[in-house]
């Protein structure tokens, strides 16, 4: 398969998905309350089987065509899913099969709401700096601390939680641990933000943890975490596309219907030029997106490098094209309810999360200078 064109069942599948998502999703989303967990919408997503799809043996390409073509339809779908995945991804990677028969099967059936939980007040893009304590307690742990900015968070059933257990200083200190919401001393609280979905503060007051727990070995927690964002921040970048292609293709909807000074807005090479602007864009960051998942599936060893590539282009490729469809729709684009409005707020977070654009250009930056013939 060409990591740059689908084969006829990939875009049959992916038209598929995109009924799906405006038929039986959208609808779902619409009933569910801002900032709270959509727990019918997650439900369908199971009972339709996208979420067992999720955690097949399908690959990086097929979870990006997936996220994709949700979002086309559906963004809070497409969320739902994706966090479903990034929560429970370490436990399908490095969990014992006792810690995946405790809690895939209920994920998979869209009974569980899982969460990842990562960034702390002071360690957001910098996650080797984390600063929740693990510490020793007999045959376990006990954790204390506070993790921010958590996607579903206080509302998740369970949460993958990175710790610093220090077996060595900096990301070689650091475990990872499945903790169920119901753990004696863990509470939660929601951060009103700027995104639909729910983002909020856990707090570990001592919460006790065991190595039935623990996810992996001691100390190698931050190698889980990064596995788990090596391979999401590319379908971050379907995400993005999804989006970018829905505002696309609503402007060529509008700009072909309104007139304005004598003949529709189409005619005005202002205004093509800038359609045309943004449908390459589009298709180039869709391209850096099959290409890197392509790498992910195949194994390559350049995949920080092209995940990095992907996540920023396409989010940053995604800002642009919303924001300029707002400009061709003028004022009702910012209307509430409006699709362009709901596109506004929701393709702002992406460039920030799972590895602001900073750092995603950090990490390109290193993979190339490693790689240069003239590093010593």
């Amino acid at each position: 398969m060409s990591a740059f064109s689908l084969d006829p069942a990939q875009r049959a599948w992916c038209a598929e998905l995109r009924t799906l998502a405006a038929e039986r999703l959208r609808p779902l989303a619409e009933q569910g309350e801002p900032g709270r967990v959509n727990r019918p919408l997650i439900a369908a997503l199971g009972e339709l089987g996208l979420l067992k799809r999720l955690f097949s043996d399908a690959g990086a390409l097929d979870l990006c065509l997936l996220r994709e073509s949700l979002a086309h339809g559906c963004t809070e779908a497409e969320t739902a899913l994706a966090l479903q995945g990034l929560g429970s991804y370490p436990v399908l990677q490095t969990g014992t099969p006792a810690q995946r028969e405790r809690v895939l099967p209920e994920v998979v059936a869209g009974r569980a709401v899982a969460a990842f939980a990562l960034s702390e007040p002071d360690a957001g893009s910098d996650a080797a700096a984390l600063a929740l304590e693990a510490a020793p307690d007999g045959n376990g742990w006990r954790l204390t601390g506070e993790k921010r900015w958590i996607s579903n968070a206080p509302e998740a059933d369970f949460c993958t939680v990175f710790a610093r257990t220090g077996e060595a200083p900096g990301a070689r200190g650091i475990s990872a641990f499945l903790v169920p919401a119901d753990r004696p001393g863990f509470s939660g609280s929601a951060l009103e933000m700027l995104s639909p979905h729910p983002i909020g503060a856990l707090r570990f007051d001592g919460v006790p943890v065991s190595r039935d727990d623990l996810l992996g070995e001691p100390g190698g927690g931050f190698r889980v975490a990064m596995n788990t964002l090596n391979l999401f921040r590319p379908s971050v970048g379907a995400f993005a596309v999804g989006m970018a292609q829905a505002a696309l293709d609503t402007t060529l909807e509008h700009t072909a219907h309104r007139t304005a000074f004598g003949g529709p807005l189409k005619d005005l090479q202002a205004v093509s030029h800038q359609a045309a602007e943004m449908a390459t864009r589009t298709e180039a960051a869709r391209l850096l997106v099959y290409a890197a998942a392509c790498a992910y599936d195949s194994g390559a060893a350049d995949v920080p490098q092209r995940s990095a590539m992907a996540k920023l282009f396409a989010t940053e490729t995604a800002q642009y094209v919303v924001d300029t469809a707002v400009q061709l729709h003028g004022a009702r684009a910012l209307q509430r309810g409006h699709l362009l409005e709901h596109l506004y707020r929701e393709v702002r977070a992406p460039r920030i999360y799972e590895g602001a654009s900073e750092v995603q250009r950090g990490i390109i930056a290193k993979e190339l200078y490693r790689r240069s013939p003239g590093e010593p």
